[in-house]
This record gives C-alpha cells, sequence and structure tokens, in this order.
C-alpha cells in the first residue's frame, strides 16, 4: 500500500508508493528490456557540457502526451515538480541538480520563506519553451538517463492544477482522489484510495500515450484494486484475487504451484564483514573467509532456481564486471582459506553472524546456517542470531567502540539500472555499517570514493566501466568489506489470462503493459455427450 500519491513529495518508504507510481505516471526516459536507456517522455535529447564543466541536458518532448484530463504536458511540468521535490521528504536525491546543494542548505538551517524560493529559482531545471527542458547538473552524471527513469521524483508534476494552491489545498488534491485528479500520465490514474481498507482502485487511461500493446484478443483492464491482505495466498486460491506475491521461501520448498512465476532482480544477496573488529579487522581475514564461501552449495535447492555469484554487480546491469573482472574477486577456494586463515591469532573466538528474522523470499536462515557450517569446515566456529531489529543491532556499538556484530546478511537492491546504484550504501555517508572507512587510514576508501565519481562524471561507456570494475576490486576484493552470495529473484502467481501482470527487475509489481486476453475456449462436446 502506498504512503502517500504525492510523488514529488514522496517519503523515506518509497518503496511502498513505487507500483502506483508507476502505474500512473512516467519520466523523461524509460528503460528496454536489456535495462538500456530509451525515450520517454522526451523523444529525445542532447548533452554537453557548458564553460563551468557542468553537464547539460536538453530534453525534448513529445508532443502527443497529455495528462488524463486532456492537457498537454509542459516542460513547466518538471519545472514545478522537481521544485516541488526540493521541498519533499527526500530532497537529498535531487541534490545532483546545479544550485539543489544552496537551496537544501537554506532549508536545513531553516533559512527565511523569501531565500528559499529565491534559490529554488536558481536551481538548474528550466523551460526553455512548452516542450524543452534544460537540466543543469552540478557535475557530470553518467546514472542520470537511467535515474530520471525509475526515481519518481523526478517524474511531471501538473503544473496547472498544482500552481497557485495552498500547502493545505495540495495535500487535498493527492490525498483524496476525486473527480478524476490526481491526473496522470501512464495507463492508469488512481480513482480511489481507501487508508483503513488498505485498497487502492485504479482506473485506464484511455488518454495515456502509453498504452499497453495488445494482441489480437487482448484488451486493456479497465479496473485494478491493490490491496494489502495477510491472507493473499488463500484468496489467491479461492480465485478471489489474480495476482500474489510468493513471499515465503520456505513454502516454495514445499509446493511449486504450475502458475509460479519468476522475474531475475537487479539484486545482491551479501555477507558483511565488521572490519573494525578483531580478527576481521584485517583484509586478508576477510578475503579467507569469503573464499572459503561454496555459494552454489549455499542455495542449492532452497529456491526452484538461483544465481549464486561472488560478484557485486548483477551481470544482467549495464556496465557489469566481465567474467575476466569477476575472476580476479574472491571466489570459492577451500583449501587455501583454511591454510590462510590457520595462521590468523584470535580466530578461536566464535564469530557472531545477525540477520533478519522472520520468513521472507530470501531463504536467510538456511543461507546463514549453511555458511555456519562451511566456516566450520575451515577451522571457524559461528553463532547465529536472528533479530527483528537488525537494522538497529548491527548499528550498536560495544563499551569499546567498534560495533557489536562480527557478521550480518543483507539484501541491496539497484533503484536504477546503472551500476552508481550498487555502490552508493558503501560510501562513506552510506548506512552500511561495516566500518570499512577506518581501514588503512580511510586510504581504501578514499580511492573507492575517487573511482566512483570518476566513473559517475566519465561520458564514454567502456572507461566508465572500467572504473567501475576498479571500484568493485577495493570493496569485493582488496578490501573485501562484503562477500557476495547470490542475485535474488523474485517469485509470484498471477492469472493465465492477464498479460503483463508482473514484476519488475527493482522487484516493484508492474502495471504498465497489463492486459487481458479471452479465456481459451472449453472444448465441444460431442453431440449427446453429458
Amino acid at each position: 500500500m502506498p504512503t502517500t500519491l504525492d510523488w514529488s513529495h514522496s517519503d523515506p518508504d518509497s518503496w511502498a508508493n513505487y507500483p502506483v507510481m508507476l502505474a500512473t505516471q512516467r519520466g523523461l526516459t524509460v528503460l528496454g528490456a536489456d535495462h538500456s536507456v530509451r525515450p520517454g517522455l522526451a523523444e529525445r535529447w542532447e548533452r554537453s557540457r557548458d564553460e563551468q564543466g557542468r553537464e547539460v541536458y536538453v530534453f525534448h518532448l513529445r508532443r502527443d502526451v497529455s495528462w488524463s484530463d486532456g492537457s498537454p504536458l509542459l516542460a513547466r511540468d518538471f519545472v514545478v515538480g522537481w521544485r516541488r521535490a526540493l521541498r519533499g521528504r527526500e530532497r537529498g536525491e535531487m541534490a545532483d541538480l546545479a544550485g539543489a546543494a544552496e537551496a537544501l542548505e537554506l532549508q536545513d538551517r531553516m533559512a527565511a520563506e523569501a531565500d528559499i524560493l529565491a534559490a529554488l529559482e536558481k536551481v538548474g531545471v528550466e523551460a526553455v519553451d512548452a516542450n524543452t527542458l534544460r537540466v543543469t547538473l552540478a557535475h557530470p552524471r553518467s546514472y542520470f538517463l537511467a535515474r530520471v527513469a525509475n526515481v519518481y521524483i523526478f517524474y511531471p508534476a501538473p503544473s496547472a492544477d498544482l500552481e497557485g494552491r495552498s500547502a493545505e489545498e495540495v495535500r487535498d488534491y493527492f490525498d483524496r482522489p476525486r473527480d478524476g485528479r490526481p491526473l496522470a500520465l501512464g495507463p492508469y490514474r488512481v480513482e480511489s484510495w481507501d487508508r483503513a481498507g488498505e485498497r487502492v482502485r485504479l482506473v485506464y487511461n484511455p488518454r495515456s500515450a502509453f498504452p499497453p500493446p495488445l494482441a489480437e484478443g487482448e484488451s486493456p483492464v479497465q479496473v485494478i484494486t491493490l490491496m494489502k491482505s495477510e491472507i493473499g495466498p488463500a484468496l489467491y486460491e479461492r480465485g478471489r484475487v489474480d495476482f500474489v506475491f510468493v513471499d515465503s521461501a520456505a513454502a516454495l520448498r514445499v509446493k511449486r504451484p504450475e502458475d509460479l512465476q519468476r522475474e531475475p532482480l537487479l539484486s545482491t544477496y551479501y555477507l558483511a564483514f565488521n572490519t573494525e573488529r578483531a580478527p576481521l579487522d584485517r583484509p586478508e581475514v576477510r578475503r579467507a573467509l569469503s573464499r572459503a564461501l561454496d555459494r552454489e552449495a549455499l542455495v542449492s535447492g532452497l529456491l526452484p532456481a538461483a544465481r549464486p555469484s561472488h560478484v557485486l554487480l548483477p551481470p544482467e546491469l549495464p556496465g557489469a564486471a566481465s567474467p575476466e573482472a569477476a575472476a580476479r574477486l574472491p571466489h570459492y577456494e577451500p583449501e587455501r582459506a583454511k591454510a590462510e586463515l590457520a595462521r590468523v591469532p584470535g580466530m578461536e573466538r566464535p564469530l557472531r553472524l545477525v540477520y533478519r528474522s522472520g520468513d521472507n523470499f530470501v531463504p536467510e536462515v538456511a543461507i546463514a546456517e549453511r555458511i555456519q557450517a562451511q566456516l566450520a569446515r575451515v577451522g571457524v566456529q559461528v553463532v547465529l542470531e536472528a533479530r527483528s531489529d537488525f537494522s538497529a543491532e548491527i548499528a550498536r556499538r560495544t563499551a569499546q567502540g567498534p560495533r557489536a556484530y562480527d557478521l550480518y546478511l543483507r539484501r541491496l537492491g539497484g533503484d536504477y539500472a546503472h551500476p552508481n546504484t550498487f555502490f552508493t550504501l558503501f560510501e562513506r555517508s552510506g548506512n552500511h555499517q561495516t566500518g570499512w572507512e577506518t581501514q588503512g587510514g580511510g586510504e581504501p576508501m578514499g580511492r573507492f570514493e575517487w573511482l566512483l565519481e570518476a566513473a559517475d562524471g566519465e561520458a564514454d561507456e567502456a572507461k566508465a566501466r572500467a572504473l567501475y570494475t576498479q571500484a568493485q576490486e577495493v570493496l569485493v576484493g582488496e578490501q573485501a568489506v562484503i562477500a557476495p552470495v547470490y542475485h535474488p529473484d523474485r517469485y509470484f502467481r498471477a492469472r493465465d489470462t492477464l498479460r503483463g501482470l508482473d514484476v519488475d527487475p527493482f522487484n516493484f509489481l508492474a502495471l504498465r503493459t497489463l492486459r487481458r486476453s479471452a479465456p481459451a475456449a472449453e472444448p465441444k462436446r460431442a453431440e449427446g455427450a453429458p
């Protein structure tokens, strides 16, 4: 269930809003089946650098796109939407825009409203004319086009509906859908939102320039009801709902229904090390532990299919490491690991592995138990601990200073189809809780961040890929801050009369190409048959 329908303001739980936002709105770009960037609301664009070295995009908007009330999409809609996003609860996501730093700083210190509004006027988003948008970034960013496809705070807002309204009127506009509002660009718009009943009703938008692709015998689905339920699987079995996530990895080992479907995610499940706590404060020890892990065996038989990996970046991701680069990262070498760990003082202490409690689509308990068994074979004792307060626990520090855990298991999902989204968690400001910023006096992390900055600003894709590969080698190889385990998949069930009802690679319910096919005709009975 969404927490808001206001895509410009969003909130820290933005992941919950994506199914509705992706069904009702669109970005300047879209992602193809191969995750490449393609035209979306913009039919084309030019990319250049100004005299200050800033990156400048000029987007030419499609002229056949209209909001769900028939009014045309305007460049002004992006200006209004992005300025609103700079005042929203996730405004830091807009920091790449030229001038955004000043506007964010003024808000953080609660400056006068007139000063904030003046700063927003100078932010790098400008309507050159009704159909041309100029965007200026403070620094070149190779991920920008991929990001505006999926991160919905970059979507336009209906300026004609919102400008001139009070803050209270705008909240009401989004909080109480009625009279065809809020407006939509996608194939659906929100007709009603029942918070108490946890239901959202979407209706087909015939004015959308992005209708679902229809084959012979297919038709658009006119009404969709999204609902939250603890008994989703039972409702599906009874024919009350047409789609349900399979949220239990344990259930997949018991029963695998014929209509079970699978979506490979741009995601990585990994084992992280507390680099500040001996004996894990030595990179050679962390590398040896990574070499002790047989990823194939860790996930074998736990899921209908699995993609074990010792690499952070999923292979489907544009810019992922080549097989040659992947071979340089720590991989399964048990005898070498055992010999290296035998020489390490302090390894007699049991290591504490923390993971999230509760069942979900990642088989965490089984993987944790198998890691425990595999490390025991190289002489390392591991104690397992499931925590409902996982995030607080991996951040908790001992009286001596370092964090209290030794190892933790966690899934990292991409927000957009670009290597950058997999690395930001491990920067100095990221919520990785590994302490690796202290390693080597901070030099390895400094080098890692330099490689990311260079890759983010590199226009040549091949050169950018080489830089991201080097950054991955620092994080996963040289410093072995984490040991990737596998790239998760998402399982779900959907009626065979529905097409395009699935999950996207970012783990969100996808409704953009939803259509219905006629049910298969029952075979004719022979004359006189009962």
